[in-house]
């Protein structure tokens, strides 16, 4: 009895040893558990698309190829708007380090005032700090065939947040993939495989970087 006894004491020893002690797998668990929102629309929440080919899927694969371990887990709904995120910003930032705003693109369909897209975003951006999460604001721009003094003040409310807010900025999530028929769906807009590729390989580095520093 008295060596069971002993030898399940060292069992539960050992075990505390390996939980605390470092250089032991603590850290590699840790970088796994790493927890990286997307806080988006149709993109983020893989319109037309498998999961395994959807934006949170490709972007936790570069985020591995950069040595940068994360779970990305998606809080994208389709049609959402700036406003409609605002409303559920909570929950994508429940247990996050790193959360990735990626929206407006429903606003601009919808010909949403631009200082309704850049207050709503702020306080998206507000409400994740608050809530102790890194954010990375991924911006989107006005196609250059729509330029005029709508697609100035759009353009500017994401820049104009990032600024204010002191966060990582993207200025173009979508820079080469908007109205570029080999990097989308037959709706052209939504992207296909390789246009969400094209988004995460440009996510990924600077979402590497907010991780480094969460």
């Amino acid at each position: 009895m008295t060596n069971l006894n002993f030898s399940r004491r060292a069992v539960v020893a050992a075990a505390a040893g390996l939980a605390v002690a470092p250089g032991l797998g603590g850290t590699a668990q840790a970088a796994v558990a790493r927890r990286v929102t997307i806080l988006g629309d149709s993109i983020t929440a893989g319109y037309g698309l498998p999961a395994s080919q959807a934006l949170p899927a490709i972007l936790q694969g570069e985020l591995v190829r950069l040595g940068a371990s994360a779970r990305v887990v998606p809080y994208g709904v389709v049609g959402d708007t700036t406003g409609g995120a605002l409303n559920r910003v909570d929950r994508a930032a429940a247990d996050a380090d790193v959360c990735v705003v990626a929206l407006g693109g429903n606003d601009l369909l919808q010909g949403a005032d631009p200082t309704v897209v850049r207050r709503n975003l702020d306080a998206i951006v507000r409400r994740l700090k608050a809530r102790g999460v890194t954010v990375v604001l991924a911006g989107l721009r006005v196609p250059p065939l729509l330029q005029g003094s709508y697609a100035e003040a759009f353009n500017g409310a994401f820049a104009s947040v990032a600024r204010s807010q002191d966060v990582l900025f993207i200025p173009d999530m979508l820079n080469g993939v908007v109205l570029n028929p080999l990097l989308n769906q037959r709706d052209g807009v939504h992207p296909n495989a390789a246009g969400v590729q094209v988004i995460a390989r440009r996510l990924a580095p600077v979402v590497a970087r907010a991780l480094a520093t969460a």
